[in-house]
């Protein structure tokens, strides 16, 4: 549970939760239905630099809250919600 709580402790990374909470919302301008949300965007929107947006999405997959698919040389990454209420619950009988 450290880990998880780690990865939600910095403004970008829960940013980048919430924003692909609602994709469409978020990324207008393509489809994110199957795949989820190719980087590149997530760095965009972000306004960051390609390797810290990659630091991030890499910390919050380890944490188990991204999962990521590869298409070519670009990866698409979208919440694993079944994850997030795992943690969630978890969290809420520890404290």
């Amino acid at each position: 549970m450290i880990d998880e709580c780690k990865a939600l402790s910095n403004e970008t990374r829960l940013r980048i939760l919430n924003w692909l909470k609602d994709p469409e919302a978020h990324f207008p301008c393509g489809d994110t239905a199957e795949l989820g949300v190719c980087a590149g965007l997530i760095q965009q929107k972000s306004g960051a630099s390609a390797s810290t947006v990659s630091a991030h999405l890499a910390v919050l997959q380890r944490a188990g809250f991204l999962q990521a698919t590869r298409r070519g040389q670009w990866i698409y990454y979208r919440r694993d919600e079944a994850r997030i209420r795992a943690f969630t619950e978890d969290l809420h009988h520890t404290l």
